[in-house]
């Protein structure tokens, strides 16, 4: 059994960015003027003091947790209280046990 084969301009439609070098291209790859600026050098800063250099259109970033420091990635529990919510929730729950 022969192999199956597409046969000319078809294999532009499926395969728009084709390695010939004397295709047409059926569309441009992007839109000029409508994207934001590409930053290359990047840095993204975790709050543990990792550092990540990456492509983004930010020029800089700050996350609170990163690979480095997370319990998933490091094998060890951190306990986060954020501004003393868990505080909070056992103050309220006594008030409802003594009701």
């Amino acid at each position: 059994m022969a192999p199956h084969r597409l046969a000319g301009p078809a294999i532009h439609v499926i395969f728009p960015f084709c390695t010939d070098p004397t295709a047409e291209p059926l569309f441009s790859a992007m839109k000029k003027d409508i994207h934001p600026e590409y930053h290359a050098d990047a840095v993204i800063t975790c709050g543990c003091g990792a550092e990540y250099h990456v492509g983004s259109t930010k020029k800089e970033a700050k996350v609170s947790i990163c690979a480095k420091c997370h319990p998933f990635f490091t094998g060890k529990q951190r306990f986060v209280d954020t501004a003393g919510r868990v505080d909070r929730f056992l103050r309220r729950y006594q008030k409802a046990e003594a009701k």
